[in-house]
């Protein structure tokens, strides 16, 4: 995982292929992230498993999900979550999919499937994903 002190933005800069209105996102997941953000940080990325160069990366207001390889180009795209008027937490949510790339509906499922996985075990260990800080050593005067 990556923490950036910009928040990522180029799923509004670069111009989608298909924009899917009314699509849903589970309660639970959409929970799940919800308190990931605001327990960790306001932007949290993981590397999609068994998915070498593509990233997921999770903002309030948006899902993306990155191709690294490519410096960073959006993919695919959770956004417009409709929870203005949201008086319940079991029900699904509605949103729009962004798509910036024609396979980008093979990448939804297994991204939604590994997304509970990946945001569990770091609200239960967030430091797993970092390395331990290395303590650099001055050098010694000869």
């Amino acid at each position: 995982m990556a923490h950036r002190a910009n928040l990522y933005s180029r799923h509004h800069e670069v111009q989608p292929l298909e924009i899917r209105r009314n699509r849903i996102v589970e309660a639970r997941q959409y929970n799940q992230v919800q308190i990931g953000l605001k327990n960790l940080q306001p932007e949290i990325r993981f590397q999609i498993p068994r998915l070498k160069h593509m990233d997921l990366i999770l903002q309030k207001e948006a899902w993306i999900v990155v191709d690294r390889v490519l410096n960073d180009m959006p993919v695919l795209a959770w956004m417009h979550f409709q929870v203005s008027q949201r008086d319940n937490l079991h029900k699904p949510i509605h949103c729009e999919v962004y798509t910036w790339h024609f396979l980008a509906g093979m990448l939804m499922t297994r991204t939604l499937e590994t997304l509970g996985a990946m945001l569990q075990a770091e609200l239960e260990d967030p430091y797993q994903h970092h390395s331990q800080p290395q303590i650099l050593k001055f050098p010694q005067p000869r």
